[in-house]
């Protein structure tokens, strides 16, 4: 018997299942996990679209459809079919970002419409620790940031933004979205920085947090405080609060050719364990 397929926009009534899906792997889909919990599946307080992919009538693969383009334990044909959908509604997000394999099917099937991307980054590891090593000592100076220093932060967030993505988020909408974004972060508690003399010279975030895993995100040493191993004992910092506050398992990626950020999280405690995949427009 050949198995009937299809594919569609989750209705909120299917949160549970979607949740089946997006825990069976929680420390890749953390991000888009913890939009869910905190969202559900209602198109307008998600920030985007959730497709599944269903055999026989049963869902087994998602697609997130927002200002990333996200595949979640996607099988072949189901990358088929989220390319095909993706097709036939143009590109409205800002990236594909995913598992390398997935994302590299994906964009295989969308780049001859889609394309040329502005950059693609086809291996990023993905790191994870459940503790930290104790051969990096914490920083003591680094520390929660407080809303009321948000004028202080922001400047330290799109220094880095723009260093990572190669354009400014203050593009487009004036930084609107960052800055509510930014702020978010900083009201959840989840802003983490060292500020010397009104200056920030370190800074990270936990940015998607589930009860089963964490990642951080937004990794920055002010260029002229650099090579003085302040991103290894700001991270043992950040990953001191994590595990201790957020999370059991704490995850972050990085881009593959950035080795001195690799090597410098695998002495703060992380090891390697796949790898995820990013195209930028």
């Amino acid at each position: 018997m050949l198995t009937q397929t299809t594919t569609r926009v989750l209705d909120p009534g299917e949160l549970g299942a979607a949740l089946a899906i997006l825990e069976s792997e929680p420390v890749a889909n953390a991000f888009v996990t913890s939009r869910v919990q905190a969202a559900g599946l209602d198109p307008w307080r998600l920030g985007g679209e959730m497709w599944g992919w269903y055999a026989d009538g049963r869902l087994r693969s998602l697609c997130y459809s927002g200002a990333n383009l996200v595949p979640i334990c996607a099988t072949p044909e189901a990358v088929r079919a989220f390319a095909d959908r993706a097709r036939r509604a143009g590109r409205r997000c800002s990236s594909i970002v995913g598992p390398a394999e997935t994302t590299r099917q994906l964009w295989r099937l969308l780049e001859p419409s889609w394309g040329p991307a502005r950059d693609v980054r086809p291996h990023q590891p993905l790191m994870v620790t459940e503790q930290p090593s104790p051969d990096v000592r914490p920083d003591p100076r680094v520390r929660r940031i407080g809303k009321a220093e948000m004028e202080v932060i922001m400047p330290a967030c799109v220094s880095m933004f723009t260093e990572e993505v190669g354009v400014s988020p203050l593009a487009g909408d004036g930084g609107l979205l960052y800055q509510a974004r930014v702020a978010e972060l900083v009201a959840a508690g989840r802003s983490f920085a060292r500020i010397d003399d009104g200056k920030v010279v370190f800074k990270a975030e936990i940015g998607a947090a589930t009860s089963q895993a964490c990642q951080i995100q937004g990794v920055w040493v002010d260029p002229e405080f650099r090579g003085q191993g302040l991103s290894e004992t700001g991270m043992a910092a950040v990953l001191r609060y994590a595990l201790a506050d957020v999370a059991p398992v704490v995850s972050l990626y990085v881009n593959d050719f950035n080795t001195a950020a690799r090597a410098a999280y695998r002495r703060v405690g992380f090891r390697e364990v796949g790898a995820f995949m990013s195209v930028l427009f």
